[in-house]
């Protein structure tokens, strides 16, 4: 049985399109769903089939921009290690915003929910004086404390950029890679280590 054009054009983009469903990270989906996209483009064309044409026309561009800005993100990505959760799962899932220098990030107090990352600019924790700069995940001890409560402030030293995940986000990755919960934990581990070690130098120095 010989295959038509359109026919074959269709069940490319049948198949492209399942398989972009099978994989986990977000360049390989994209970019498979754009190569779904265009064959289907072709097969409403070869087809003269006008709700598969429109349909796939609008979505194109749609996943053109989203991989345009996944790859943008790829200089941010090389401030981690290869290996590390951030590159991986955390950043391209994150939602971009600006700071301004005297902004107040959250308070000590606040409910938390949701996770920041430092792409460019400095931060301080008041309380303690502790500056965060750029490459650094914060915000993680209140999510995981029995209060959901933040336990410091912080306050941007200078204008910046950040990038921020929901909790309901961070839980869904979890799920997709259990490597993420043991880098969070070994985060928060190394957090509170450093607290201990403060507390034990200030109590050596009075």
């Amino acid at each position: 049985m010989t295959l038509h054009l359109g026919t074959t054009l269709g069940l490319l983009g049948v198949g492209f399109c399942f398989a972009s469903f099978a994989v986990k990270r977000m360049v390989p989906l994209r970019t498979l769903a754009i190569v779904g996209n265009v064959c289907f483009v072709a097969y409403g064309l070869v087809e003269s089939l006008l709700p598969s044409l429109a349909l796939n026309i609008v979505l194109l561009p749609l996943n053109l921009a989203r991989l345009w800005e996944i790859k943008n993100l790829s200089k941010e990505i090389a401030r981690v290690t290869q290996d590390s959760p951030v590159s991986q799962w955390l950043l391209p899932h994150m939602r971009h915003r600006s700071v301004k220098a005297g902004e107040v990030l959250f308070r000590r107090g606040d409910a938390a929910d949701r996770l920041f990352y430092a792409a460019s600019g400095n931060l301080t924790i008041t309380e303690i004086g502790q500056r965060i700069g750029p490459g650094e995940l914060f915000g993680e001890i209140g999510l995981f404390s029995p209060e959901r409560k933040r336990t410091q402030t912080v306050a941007c030293e200078t204008d910046g950029e950040l990038y921020d995940m929901t909790d309901e986000m961070i839980f869904q990755l979890y799920y997709q890679n259990p490597r993420l919960g043991f880098y969070l934990m070994r985060l928060v581990a190394e957090r509170l280590l450093k607290d201990v070690h403060r507390r034990d130098d200030n109590a050596a120095i009075a």
